[in-house]
């Protein structure tokens, strides 16, 4: 191979890592800075946790869609688009007067952050060759794991000092440099595996407004509208799968998931996974600094643990996954991920902090087993064509596992705390929130690790 060609592999790879730095960065700081952002807006408990949802929910319902248009007409045009309009949407957030319109912001980072998502692994697939396709995945799922880890950490320091809008501020500069190394390292370059075909469209819309009244339907499940959106949801989504195995070019090719029992099972075990653990960082961060009376600054370096051990892991299991088979691999980590989980939800009042870090280790030794091996079993399930399908799919397993862990976020604190700020006299109410949730994301995880172990 040429050293034309490696520099070309390195460049690459060197900027799809910064770009999937940003998004998991803006995730995870953003968290440690809610009961700031509770305070300063007067936001109650479901609002606040829309900042994230609203986020993490448009992301999801785009993933698809995206990931589509970027296989038809090009995966750099798709991931240069989403870098631009995140790092708009993120400087408008700054801007923020009120917590509608920083939701409203939210919005926008979370359509601009599922272009990124979608491409990024795919561009990595299409320059790597298999056999060092892992080790690249390791190192790009590292760099999201590294915005985890620093994002609690700055976050909680610039929200202590600075204020929660800093934030956005430091996110903007990282932005617009991305895009300078798109203009000047990728010109000229492109990936396009379907150049030609048809966007489904209907199929487009189905999926992202099933996904969209499901989670809403989530928020106000106690009265009747919320109930009758999540079934009209699942109904949606039920005709959105019929749709796809009958049209021509499909949105997303459900006959993957029924003929690629890989492909199926690598997808689903990463939907399970991410319903059960993403809401770890949102919970424990409103427990050390409801609960536990800790800062900002405090609770971020405490949070910043989980990631920080997923970040060394990471490349190590990318590399193993090159010569071990990736269903061990990924069990081994849902494993050691579930018993972090059940520790957690016997969480309570008095429980020691270093219980708190050493259950926030496994989760991160766990997490970090799991995540590169189980991502390389997906995209090497598929031909090359499908890289962008198989991307897409990728991310929106993961995000909307973390919707739907968002969903029973909302569900819960909808069932115990309600719609009010959370104050001392509803803290008991929070405790026991945090409890059910994460005794859900223990039994979530026992589930994980079955149907990882039934990948052929």
């Amino acid at each position: 191979m040429s050293d034309n060609n490696r520099i070309n592999k390195t460049t690459v790879l060197f900027i799809t890592t910064i770009a999937s730095f940003l998004t998991p960065f803006m995730a995870s700081s953003v968290n440690v800075a809610l009961p700031v952002i509770s305070k300063e807006l007067i936001v109650n408990s479901i609002l606040l946790s829309w900042v994230t949802t609203s986020f993490i929910l448009t992301s999801a319902m785009f993933a698809v869609p995206f990931g589509r248009i970027a296989d038809i007409y090009g995966m750099k045009k798709v991931f240069a688009i989403g870098i631009i309009s995140f790092t708009l949407a993120t400087f408008l957030a700054a801007l923020s007067p009120s917590v509608e319109f920083l939701i409203f912001t939210r919005i926008l980072q979370g359509i601009g952050s599922s272009m990124i998502f979608v491409t990024g692994m795919a561009i990595i697939s299409s320059v790597f060759p298999p056999m060092e396709r892992g080790k690249a995945i390791g190192i790009n799922v590292s760099a999201i794991f590294t915005g985890l880890v620093i994002g609690p950490l700055f976050g909680g320091i610039l929200t202590q000092y600075l204020g929660w809008r800093s934030i956005f501020y430091l996110i903007v500069p990282l932005g617009l440099f991305v895009i300078i190394l798109i203009i000047t390292k990728l010109k000229g370059k492109e990936w396009a595996g379907c150049k030609g075909e048809k966007l489904d469209i209907i199929g487009s819309i189905l999926y992202a407004i099933s996904l969209l009244l499901i989670l809403a339907g989530f928020s106000d499940i106690k009265n009747f509208i919320g109930e009758l959106m999540i079934f009209v949801g699942i109904i949606g989504s039920i005709i959105f799968v019929i749709w796809e195995l009958r049209v021509d070019n499909p949105v997303l090719d459900m006959k993957l998931f029924f003929k690629n029992r890989m492909f199926a099972f690598s997808n689903l075990t990463a939907l399970i996974s991410f319903t059960g653990t993403f809401t770890v960082v949102f919970l424990l961060s409103l427990y050390l600094q409801y609960i536990k009376g800790f800062d900002p600054r405090v609770a971020g370096l405490i949070l910043a643990t989980q990631s920080m051990v997923i970040v060394l892991m990471s490349p190590v299991s990318g590399m193993l996954s090159d010569k071990y088979e990736s269903r061990i691999l990924a069990s081994i980590g849902m494993v050691i991920t579930t018993i972090g989980l059940i520790i957690f939800a016997f969480l309570n009042v008095e429980t020691s902090i270093y219980l708190i870090l050493f259950s926030l280790v496994l989760l991160g030794i766990g997490a970090g087993i799991f995540s590169s091996p189980n991502t390389h079993a997906i995209m090497n399930s598929v031909e090359k064509r499908y890289y962008g399908v198989a991307s897409a799919t990728s991310s929106t397993m993961r995000l909307i596992g973390q919707t739907l862990s968002m969903g029973i976020v909302l569900l819960v604190f909808s069932i115990y705390v309600g719609a009010v700020q959370f104050n001392p006299g509803n803290y008991p109410q929070l405790l026991q929130s945090i409890n059910t949730v994460f005794t859900i994301s223990a039994i979530l995880g026992f589930i994980a690790i079955f149907i990882s172990l039934a990948r052929n």
